[in-house]
C-alpha cells in the first residue's frame, strides 16, 4: 500500500517536470537570437563641473568711457545776516522821535531814534566860554613869560659888561622859569577845556542815533518818550545783503575747500543761489570738531531769510571717472569693491573707488579709459568666466 503510493507521486512529478521542459524548448526555437534587456553604454562619461565651465553665461554690458566728474562737497548749513547790530544809545535822555516799525529798510546814516538836547548843549557853550578864557590866560602867560626870559638875558648881558650882578641874574632866572611853569598850566588847563568841547559835542551828537549800514529793522525803534540810559537799545539792524551760507565741515573736508572757491546752495524753499567761499575757520568747535565755512552770496532783493536752512555745495577740482548703475557694483571673494567687465569674453574683476553719488547713477574711478561693464549677471560669473554678451542700450 505503502510502496503504490510512493510510486503514484514519482509519476506525477515526472508529467510535470517534461510539461516544463517542453514550454522552454518551444520558447527558445522562438527567438533563436536570444536578445538580452540589458543595454551596454557606449559613450563616455562627462564630468559635470566641466560642463558647466565650458557653458557661457549670458550678460548685459554698459559701455563706458571715462569723463570729467563735476565733485564737491555738501554741508548742511543755514543764512546769516552778514552784518546783525543792535545799535545802543551812547548817552541819556527822553526819545523825542517817533518810532520806525520793524521791517523797514533804512539807509546808512538815516535818523533811527533821536533824544531830546536837554542840557547838553548848555555844557557845550559854557565849554567854549571857558575855552576863550582860557586861551587868553594862556596867550597872556606865554608873553609873561617871553618879558622874563627877555629880561634875564639883559641881566645876564650886564653881568658879561661887568655892570651887573650875579645875584640879579639868578633872579630874573627864577622869575623866567616861573613864568614858564605858570604858561605850561595854561596850556593844560586850554587842553582840559577842549577835551570837556569834544565831549560835550559827542554828547550832543550822540542825541540823534543813526543806521551804522544799509539794512533791514528787525525790531521796532524806541517810542515816543521813552527815557533812554546809555546803553539802552534804539532798535535791531540787519545787513542781507550780500547775505551769508555758514555751514560745518568735517577735518577731512576742511583740507580740501580754499577761500575763493566757488559754491552754491539749494535753500529750503526751493530756490538755488550761488556764491564764493568767503571763511574758513582755523579753530575747531570744541564739540563737534568740525570747522565753520562761510559762503557769501547775493541777496539784491532780499528774498533770502536770516536763518533759513541751506544745503551748500562746494565745488572741488575736477576729476574723471565713470557714471555707473549702482546695481552694477559687486563684491570679490577678498570683499573688495568693485565692477566685472568684459574682455574677449571672459569677465574680469576690477576694484573701483567711490566718487560720489548722483541722481542718474554713481560715479566711480579706478576703470581704464573705456571699459564694457556688466550691469545684469555680474553675480553668476567669476573672473575668466565663459560669458555671452548682450549690450544695453543707451536711453
Amino acid at each position: 500500500m505503502r510502496i503504490s503510493s510512493i510510486i503514484i507521486a514519482i509519476i506525477v512529478c515526472a508529467g510535470i517536470a517534461g510539461f516544463i521542459f517542453r514550454n522552454d524548448l518551444n520558447a527558445s526555437l522562438n527567438n533563436p537570437n536570444n536578445v538580452t534587456d540589458e543595454i551596454v553604454k557606449t559613450t563616455p562619461e562627462i564630468n559635470d563641473e566641466n560642463a558647466q565651465n565650458l557653458k557661457a553665461v549670458s550678460v548685459l554690458v554698459q559701455r563706458s568711457n571715462e569723463q570729467e566728474v563735476t565733485n564737491g562737497i555738501l554741508l548742511r548749513g543755514q543764512t546769516e545776516a552778514f552784518k546783525s547790530v543792535q545799535v545802543k544809545a551812547e548817552t541819556s535822555g527822553s526819545v523825542i522821535s517817533q518810532p520806525i516799525r520793524k521791517g523797514t529798510f533804512v539807509k546808512n546814516g538815516e535818523l533811527l531814534c533821536e533824544l531830546e538836547v536837554g542840557t547838553k548843549s548848555d555844557v557845550l557853550a559854557e565849554a567854549k566860554e571857558a575855552l576863550a578864557l582860557s586861551i587868553d590866560e594862556l596867550d597872556a602867560s606865554i608873553h609873561q613869560y617871553e618879558l622874563r626870559v627877555q629880561a634875564a638875558e639883559r641881566q645876564r648881558s650886564l653881568l658879561k659888561r661887568g655892570v651887573g650882578t650875579e645875584a640879579a641874574v639868578e633872579a630874573a632866572e627864577l622869575s623866567a622859569s616861573s613864568a614858564e611853569t605858570q604858561s605850561l598850566s595854561k596850556r593844560q588847563a586850554v587842553a582840559n577845556v577842549e577835551a570837556r568841547i569834544n565831549r560835550a559835542t559827542t554828547d550832543l551828537s550822540n542825541t540823534k542815533i543813526i543806521a551804522p549800514f544799509d539794512g533791514l529793522l528787525e525790531s521796532d525803534t524806541a517810542e515816543y518818550g521813552d527815557f533812554m540810559q546809555t546803553g539802552a537799545p534804539c532798535g535791531t539792524l540787519l545787513a542781507l545783503n550780500p547775505i551769508k551760507l555758514i555751514g560745518y565741515a568735517t577735518e577731512t573736508q576742511v583740507s580740501k575747500i580754499e577761500v575763493g572757491t566757488t559754491a552754491g546752495a539749494r535753500l529750503i524753499s526751493g530756490n538755488n543761489v550761488s556764491g564764493t567761499v568767503s571763511f574758513i575757520s582755523r579753530s575747531a568747535d570744541p564739540t563737534t570738531r568740525t570747522f565753520l565755512v562761510e559762503t557769501t552770496v547775493s541777496n539784491d532783493g532780499y528774498e533770502i531769510r536770516e536763518g533759513s536752512t541751506a544745503d551748500i555745495y562746494i565745488s572741488l577740482a575736477g576729476v574723471k571717472g565713470h557714471l555707473l548703475p549702482q546695481s552694477s557694483l559687486t563684491l570679490n571673494s577678498a570683499g573688495k569693491l568693485g565692477v566685472r567687465v568684459a574682455i574677449n569674453n571672459k569677465a574680469k574683476f576690477i576694484p573701483i573707488k567711490i566718487i560720489r553719488d548722483a541722481e542718474e547713477g554713481i560715479w566711480v574711478t579706478g576703470l581704464p579709459n573705456s571699459a564694457e561693464v556688466i550691469v545684469v549677471g555680474q553675480e553668476y560669473v567669476t573672473d575668466n568666466s565663459n560669458i555671452k554678451v548682450s549690450y544695453k542700450v543707451s536711453e
